[in-house]
């Protein structure tokens, strides 16, 4: 056996053509996907990137893996305690070991773990190569490792190789050599100037007037124009999704060329191939531009095609998974069980028998820039904010996705009946994760009680002179009240970010 993940980072499912988009982005996954079962409810169970790809390597929630955050206590695995014996849990019970037990040589391309310092992602590979550039680097770099990987072992039998590409993630970042290829193409029909205009009087990290952070980062401008600082107007608007979009076709581009490759070697039609991504990205949703800063939709859902000897190709499934359970979905069509404390539930059965079944409603997190959990059921998402990183959320947010798909009208005031749905979803899963939850408590409440989520600690009160100055002086004065007592104590993480040579922050 010979399996491929295709990992494309920030990867937004309704940004490819297979998924319906009106622009084409995509045309070598979209031919991927023809040949492919295509997951439209896939979704990370816990983001951004780092508690992602956590969740993914340990086949376990944040919540008992102890990833949550991007610094801090839980930005690192809970570790084994006194029961530790001369082999780690995380050595036995990771995705790679457990490929290496279905006899796959296990080897990963990919900048990830030096990026976040996040070294127990190499737990259980046989090889490792990294660009070197701590996510800054580009397609191609990352595919001339790749590609020279399969050249010497592609003919060779069963290995796992991980490919993963950074290009959609911000900062945009696609060479002028692709010129401006969507400039003619309409713009997703949703964010209109009205829409732009009323978040342009909003506030928080990347929104409009700062989508790039607290701040605009005009220093970044030159080396990256395709990613715009804030969004004054529609022509702003159309960068954004412009150079996104521009990411999305450079990393298809190198799709097509790892599948030119294994038809080269006479292997592509005998290999599975899984391409998904860690987490979306929110363009103008909820106010946030160019990141992945809660745990709604369209940060959590990710795009999932799986390409598999014996299962049908062309094939869509809409039931709800968690990306873990596809994890373990690929251990039980290997052969292998899946690991008794895995939260990760095997649907293997459904696809062998061409049933689109899966989990009832899921649970999602955010705690790198929001302390957020989602109830994903249905048609709705009932977001709940502990700490909403300085954007004035609502304590509770309802959107009903059919009718309202990119979150604009709060529906808790209208629907209690199904606010109170979600909750006691949520509090039954809450009940069924805390006897076993990292360090003995919810690492979300950990994470606010710690000084917030990583990204926005000791942030507000330069925030709030910020936004004063730009004439947003009631949200200042909201979030001082809010955070009053924020404001009073020392943030007891108050280290610069790191920076690395020319790369920018960290």
């Amino acid at each position: 056996m010979r399996l491929l993940y295709i990992d494309i980072d920030t990867l937004r499912a309704d940004h490819l053509g297979c998924y319906g988009y009106h622009r084409n982005t995509s045309p070598n996954i979209d031919r991927l996907a023809a040949e492919s079962i295509l997951f439209r409810n896939v979704h990370a169970s816990d983001t951004p990137c780092l508690p992602s790809r956590t969740a993914l390597l340990t086949g376990r929630f944040g919540i008992h893996n102890g990833v949550v955050n991007h610094g801090g206590v839980d930005a690192d695995p809970v570790l084994d305690g006194p029961g530790r014996e001369f082999l780690s849990r995380l050595h036995f019970e990771s995705f790679p070991f457990r490929l290496q037990q279905a006899g796959l040589k296990t080897v990963s391309v990919s900048s990830f773990a030096q990026r976040h310092s996040a070294f127990h992602w190499y737990a259980g590979f046989d090889e490792a190569y990294n660009v070197g550039k701590y996510g800054g680097e580009t397609a191609d770099e990352v595919f001339a490792i790749a590609s020279d990987w399969l050249a010497r072992h592609g003919t060779e039998d069963n290995w796992f190789l991980h490919v993963h590409m950074w290009d959609p993630h911000t900062p945009y970042r696609a060479g002028a050599e692709y010129g401006e290829p969507f400039s003619s193409e309409p713009l997703p029909a949703w964010l209109t100037e009205e829409v732009r205009a009323r978040h342009w009087r909003g506030c928080g990290p990347h929104s409009a007037q700062e989508c790039t952070g607290f701040t605009p980062n005009t220093a970044a401008k030159a080396r990256f124009p395709r990613q715009p600082q804030s969004i004054p107007d529609m022509t702003a608007v159309r960068a954004m999704f412009d150079g996104y979009d521009t990411g999305v076709l450079v990393a298809d581009e190198h799709v097509g060329k790892l599948m030119a490759q294994l038809s080269s070697l006479g292997i592509k039609d005998e290999t599975a191939i899984m391409l998904s991504s860690d987490h979306g990205e929110t363009l103008g949703e909820l106010n946030v531009y160019c990141d992945h800063q809660t745990a709604d939709q369209f940060t959590t859902n990710v795009p999932l095609l799986l390409k598999w000897p014996g299962l049908p190709g062309g094939e869509e499934h809409r039931a709800f998974h968690y990306q873990i359970d596809v994890t373990a979905t690929v251990l039980e069509l290997l052969g292998q069980p899946v690991p008794e404390d895995w939260d990760g539930v095997s649907f293997a059965q459904c696809l062998k028998s061409n049933v689109d079944e899966g989990r009832d409603h899921l649970v999602v997190s955010q705690g790198a820039w929001t302390c957020q959990r989602g109830v994903r059921f249905e048609n709705w998402i009932l977001i709940c904010t502990l700490h909403d990183g300085y954007h004035l959320f609502d304590e509770m947010m309802l959107f009903d996705l059919d009718t309202d798909p990119h979150e604009q009208n709060n529906l808790v005031a209208a629907r209690p009946d199904l606010v109170t749905k979600g909750l006691d979803l949520l509090e039954a899963w809450e009940a069924e994760m805390m006897p076993d939850a990292a360090r003995g408590r919810d690492p979300l409440a950990n994470v606010r009680d710690e000084g917030g989520p990583y990204h926005v600690r000791g942030k507000l009160p330069a925030y709030l002179t910020r936004l004063v100055e730009t004439g947003r002086a009631d949200k200042a004065q909201a979030l001082a009240t809010k955070y009053a007592e924020e404001l009073q104590r020392p943030s007891r993480h108050s280290r610069p970010p790191v920076t690395i040579r020319n790369l920018g922050t960290v």
